[in-house]
């Protein structure tokens, strides 16, 4: 009997390419990928930036962002991956989600994940993106995943403690959705 995907949407804050946010998510995604049926959709800040910006309710979105607004609120699992920019999160990842509907996230369960230039940024996932999702009633994981400059190298993850920690991440994850593991044929 064939598994039913878990229906994974990321969204990556970044609004440039390349991106090690993007690089991020796209490990969390294998890993979690090789644990997990998956069907995933990773929505690019920097693809919907400006017709995000020009709009000042949800009802002015061009039908392309709408669209991704409805793949965010209809997500099993949310992975919401942010660059650090002078101590937060960018403004327009913000508005992505001040546009999501009110009760959409209510109970959802969001992988979070940032990088930055340095460690010092680290806390933005518990001090900054966990009380943003905890305000629109998500589920937060317990475990974040937070990569710096130097966890990379020409946009590849090359620090094992990084790698150790989007293992753990998924390994923490894939139990809450039981229903959509992989099954191992003998």
């Amino acid at each position: 009997m064939a598994v039913k995907p878990l229906n994974v949407v990321a969204v990556t804050g970044s609004a440039y390419l390349p991106s090690r946010t993007l690089v991020l998510v796209e490990a969390l995604l294998a890993e979690l990928g090789s644990r997990l049926a998956l069907q995933s959709r990773i929505i690019n800040l920097g693809d919907i930036a400006r017709p995000l910006g020009a709009a000042l309710s949800r009802d002015e979105l061009p039908a392309e962002v709408e669209q991704e607004l409805q793949a965010i609120e209809s997500a099993d699992l949310l992975i919401a991956a942010a660059p650090v920019y002078r101590g937060s999160f960018p403004g327009h990842f913000k508005h992505l989600f001040d546009l999501v509907g009110v009760d959409a996230l209510v109970d959802k369960p969001v992988l979070l994940a940032a990088t930055g230039g340095s460690e010092r940024h680290a806390l933005v996932l518990d001090h900054q993106l966990r009380p943003l999702f905890s305000f629109l009633q998500a589920l937060t994981l317990p475990i974040g995943v937070y990569a710096s400059n130097t966890d990379f190298e020409n946009y590849v993850i090359t620090s094992k403690l990084l790698k150790e920690r989007v293992r753990l991440a998924a390994d923490r994850a894939a139990p809450l959705f039981a229903a959509h593991q992989k099954r191992l044929v003998a």
